[in-house]
């Protein structure tokens, strides 16, 4: 699973263009939203692409994706169970 946590870190610095962050700048417990990374609802729709990209899978109940996008290691929970 820590593989797939430094994995994930990676691919989001790259597919959301955070130059200045670093993977190990990231906590994966910390929120992706708000007071955490900060992300917006624009970066949303770049990991739901990244998502499906790149692990095939698809958030069918948007409910569902705020508890999935909550932190990295929920993303990688999500990963693991449902590929």
């Amino acid at each position: 699973m820590n593989e797939l946590i430094d994995k994930l870190k990676g691919e989001i610095i790259e597919q959301l263009n955070l130059e200045d962050i670093e993977p190990e700048d990231i906590d994966a417990a910390d929120p992706l939203f708000g007071d955490g990374l900060g992300l917006d609802s624009i970066d949303a729709l770049e990991l739901i692409v990244l998502l499906e990209k790149e692990y095939g899978l698809k958030i069918d109940d948007p409910k569902k994706g705020k508890e999935i996008f909550h932190s990295i290691n929920t993303l990688a929970e999500y990963i693991q169970k449902n590929q």
